[in-house]
Protein backbone atom coordinates (compact mmCIF):
# COMPACT_ATOMS: atom_id res chain seq x y z
CA UNK A 1 0.00 0.00 0.00
CA UNK A 2 1.27 3.29 -0.70
CA UNK A 3 2.27 5.44 2.24
CA UNK A 4 1.27 8.73 3.45
CA UNK A 5 3.20 12.06 4.50
CA UNK A 6 1.73 14.87 5.82
CA UNK A 7 4.12 17.78 6.08
CA UNK A 8 4.52 20.86 7.54
CA UNK A 9 3.53 20.34 10.79
CA UNK A 10 2.90 23.33 12.97
CA UNK A 11 1.26 22.77 16.49
CA UNK A 12 0.12 20.03 18.83
CA UNK A 13 -3.19 20.43 17.24
CA UNK A 14 -1.78 19.29 14.22
CA UNK A 15 -0.18 16.61 15.90
CA UNK A 16 -3.22 15.21 17.18
CA UNK A 17 -5.26 15.02 13.69
CA UNK A 18 -2.68 13.05 12.25
CA UNK A 19 -2.41 10.40 15.27
CA UNK A 20 -6.20 10.32 14.92
CA UNK A 21 -5.61 8.74 11.32
CA UNK A 22 -1.80 8.07 11.34
CA UNK A 23 0.09 8.56 7.93
CA UNK A 24 3.09 6.41 7.81
CA UNK A 25 5.11 9.89 8.17
CA UNK A 26 5.00 13.97 9.58
CA UNK A 27 6.96 16.46 8.41
CA UNK A 28 8.57 19.57 10.30
CA UNK A 29 9.98 22.02 7.91
CA UNK A 30 13.15 23.40 9.60
CA UNK A 31 13.83 25.95 6.27
CA UNK A 32 12.78 29.92 6.58
CA UNK A 33 9.29 28.92 4.79
CA UNK A 34 6.25 29.81 6.04
CA UNK A 35 5.59 26.36 7.24
CA UNK A 36 8.90 27.22 9.32
CA UNK A 37 8.93 25.35 13.02
CA UNK A 38 11.77 25.93 15.73
CA UNK A 39 13.21 23.11 17.50
CA UNK A 40 11.99 23.72 20.50
CA UNK A 41 8.29 23.60 18.32
CA UNK A 42 9.58 20.49 16.98
CA UNK A 43 10.45 18.70 19.68
CA UNK A 44 7.08 19.17 21.42
CA UNK A 45 5.67 18.00 18.71
CA UNK A 46 7.25 15.27 18.35
CA UNK A 47 7.18 14.11 22.05
CA UNK A 48 2.93 14.33 21.66
CA UNK A 49 3.82 12.16 17.99
CA UNK A 50 2.41 8.60 18.40
CA UNK A 51 5.19 6.67 17.97
CA UNK A 52 4.05 4.73 14.85
CA UNK A 53 4.59 7.76 12.58
CA UNK A 54 7.72 8.50 11.80
CA UNK A 55 9.34 12.19 12.25
CA UNK A 56 10.98 13.65 9.56
CA UNK A 57 12.87 16.71 8.96
CA UNK A 58 13.11 18.96 6.11
CA UNK A 59 15.86 21.00 5.60
CA UNK A 60 16.96 23.12 2.63
CA UNK A 61 21.14 23.86 2.82
CA UNK A 62 21.18 23.16 6.74
CA UNK A 63 24.95 22.75 8.61
CA UNK A 64 24.97 19.30 9.40
CA UNK A 65 25.57 19.80 12.94
CA UNK A 66 22.21 20.86 12.85
CA UNK A 67 20.45 18.17 11.54
CA UNK A 68 22.73 15.71 13.89
CA UNK A 69 21.60 17.81 16.60
CA UNK A 70 18.19 16.90 15.69
CA UNK A 71 18.85 13.30 14.98
CA UNK A 72 20.71 12.66 18.19
CA UNK A 73 18.07 14.11 20.99
CA UNK A 74 15.32 12.19 18.37
CA UNK A 75 12.94 14.84 17.46
CA UNK A 76 13.35 13.36 13.79
CA UNK A 77 14.55 10.49 12.51
CA UNK A 78 14.51 10.68 8.65
CA UNK A 79 16.13 13.50 7.17
CA UNK A 80 14.61 15.65 3.97
CA UNK A 81 16.84 17.51 2.13
CA UNK A 82 15.19 19.99 -0.62
CA UNK A 83 18.44 21.99 -0.90
CA UNK A 84 21.66 21.80 -3.10
CA UNK A 85 23.07 19.26 -0.80
CA UNK A 86 25.92 17.13 -2.44
CA UNK A 87 26.52 13.65 -1.92
CA UNK A 88 29.39 13.38 0.49
CA UNK A 89 26.86 16.22 2.61
CA UNK A 90 24.62 13.07 2.32
CA UNK A 91 27.08 10.33 3.31
CA UNK A 92 27.76 12.49 6.26
CA UNK A 93 24.36 11.81 7.97
CA UNK A 94 24.40 8.83 7.18
CA UNK A 95 27.95 7.51 8.43
CA UNK A 96 27.16 9.29 12.05
CA UNK A 97 23.22 9.29 12.34
CA UNK A 98 20.81 6.18 11.77
CA UNK A 99 18.22 8.53 9.71
CA UNK A 100 17.18 7.65 6.45
CA UNK A 101 17.21 10.46 4.20
CA UNK A 102 15.20 11.47 1.29
CA UNK A 103 16.31 13.81 -1.43
CA UNK A 104 13.89 16.13 -3.09
CA UNK A 105 14.34 16.35 -6.95
CA UNK A 106 12.67 19.49 -8.05
CA UNK A 107 11.20 18.40 -11.47
CA UNK A 108 12.03 20.60 -14.62
CA UNK A 109 12.66 18.26 -17.37
CA UNK A 110 14.35 14.23 -17.62
CA UNK A 111 17.52 14.99 -18.29
CA UNK A 112 17.66 17.28 -15.41
CA UNK A 113 16.00 14.92 -13.23
CA UNK A 114 18.00 11.72 -14.47
CA UNK A 115 21.36 14.33 -13.37
CA UNK A 116 19.70 15.44 -9.90
CA UNK A 117 19.25 11.14 -8.69
CA UNK A 118 20.97 10.58 -5.96
CA UNK A 119 23.58 7.81 -5.15
CA UNK A 120 23.59 8.00 -1.70
CA UNK A 121 19.86 9.07 -0.26
CA UNK A 122 17.48 5.84 0.48
CA UNK A 123 14.76 7.58 -1.46
CA UNK A 124 14.05 10.12 -3.77
CA UNK A 125 11.15 12.82 -3.58
CA UNK A 126 9.97 14.36 -6.83
CA UNK A 127 8.26 18.04 -6.37
CA UNK A 128 7.39 21.12 -8.69
CA UNK A 129 9.79 23.40 -9.62
CA UNK A 130 8.91 26.96 -8.88
CA UNK A 131 11.95 29.32 -9.29
CA UNK A 132 12.85 30.51 -5.27
CA UNK A 133 10.92 28.09 -3.86
CA UNK A 134 11.99 25.11 -2.35
CA UNK A 135 9.10 23.05 -1.73
CA UNK A 136 5.40 23.55 -0.80
CA UNK A 137 4.19 24.89 -4.07
CA UNK A 138 0.82 23.51 -3.83
CA UNK A 139 1.14 22.90 -7.62
CA UNK A 140 1.76 19.84 -9.39
CA UNK A 141 4.25 18.72 -12.10
CA UNK A 142 3.68 16.94 -15.75
CA UNK A 143 3.74 12.96 -14.64
CA UNK A 144 5.18 12.58 -18.28
CA UNK A 145 8.51 14.41 -17.09
CA UNK A 146 8.98 12.14 -14.77
CA UNK A 147 8.03 8.80 -16.76
CA UNK A 148 10.43 9.87 -19.47
CA UNK A 149 13.11 10.16 -17.09
CA UNK A 150 12.89 6.73 -15.67
CA UNK A 151 12.66 5.50 -19.41
CA UNK A 152 16.46 6.97 -19.47
CA UNK A 153 17.07 5.73 -16.25
CA UNK A 154 16.41 2.26 -17.25
CA UNK A 155 18.40 3.20 -20.49
CA UNK A 156 21.58 3.39 -18.63
CA UNK A 157 20.75 0.60 -16.00
CA UNK A 158 20.56 2.67 -13.24
CA UNK A 159 18.15 2.07 -10.56
CA UNK A 160 15.19 3.88 -9.86
CA UNK A 161 15.10 4.41 -5.64
CA UNK A 162 11.63 3.79 -3.79
CA UNK A 163 10.14 7.53 -4.00
CA UNK A 164 8.21 9.85 -2.71
CA UNK A 165 5.55 12.15 -5.01
CA UNK A 166 4.85 15.91 -3.51
CA UNK A 167 3.28 18.53 -5.23
CA UNK A 168 0.02 19.95 -5.63
CA UNK A 169 -1.40 16.62 -4.59
CA UNK A 170 -5.40 16.68 -2.66
CA UNK A 171 -8.21 14.18 -2.71
CA UNK A 172 -9.07 14.71 -5.85
CA UNK A 173 -5.92 14.18 -7.85
CA UNK A 174 -3.94 11.62 -5.66
CA UNK A 175 -5.62 8.41 -6.62
CA UNK A 176 -5.16 8.76 -10.88
CA UNK A 177 -1.62 10.07 -9.70
CA UNK A 178 -0.71 6.78 -7.61
CA UNK A 179 -2.28 4.61 -10.79
CA UNK A 180 0.44 6.89 -13.29
CA UNK A 181 3.21 5.91 -10.95
CA UNK A 182 5.00 3.05 -9.13
CA UNK A 183 5.48 5.56 -5.70
CA UNK A 184 6.91 4.58 -2.32
CA UNK A 185 4.38 7.58 -0.84
CA UNK A 186 2.42 10.22 -1.39
CA UNK A 187 3.27 13.42 0.48
CA UNK A 188 1.23 16.49 0.80
CA UNK A 189 0.54 19.91 3.08
CA UNK A 190 -1.33 22.47 1.00
CA UNK A 191 -3.50 19.35 0.01
CA UNK A 192 -5.19 19.24 3.71
CA UNK A 193 -5.38 22.47 4.23
CA UNK A 194 -7.94 25.02 5.11
CA UNK A 195 -6.56 28.64 4.69
CA UNK A 196 -3.27 27.89 5.48
CA UNK A 197 -4.39 25.64 8.64
CA UNK A 198 -4.31 21.77 8.79
CA UNK A 199 -7.55 20.53 8.50
CA UNK A 200 -8.69 17.36 9.95
CA UNK A 201 -11.35 16.95 7.70
CA UNK A 202 -9.01 17.05 4.60
CA UNK A 203 -6.38 14.93 6.25
CA UNK A 204 -8.65 11.96 6.81
CA UNK A 205 -10.49 12.47 3.37
CA UNK A 206 -6.79 12.22 1.74
CA UNK A 207 -5.88 9.12 3.99
CA UNK A 208 -8.90 7.30 2.73
CA UNK A 209 -8.09 8.08 -0.67
CA UNK A 210 -5.15 6.36 -1.10
CA UNK A 211 -6.00 3.33 1.23
CA UNK A 212 -8.90 2.47 -0.82
CA UNK A 213 -6.86 0.94 -3.34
Amino acid sequence: MTKVKICGLRTLADIKSVNRYLPEYAGFVFAKTKRFVTDEQASLMRQMLDERIQAVGVFVNEPIAHILQLCDTHVINVVQLHGDETESYIRQIKEKTDALVIKAVRVQCADQVVECMSENADFILFDTYKKEIPGGTGTCFPMEVLQESFTKLRKRNQTIKPYFLAGGLDCDNVDQVIRQTDCYAVDVSTGVETDGVKDIEKIKRFLECVRKR
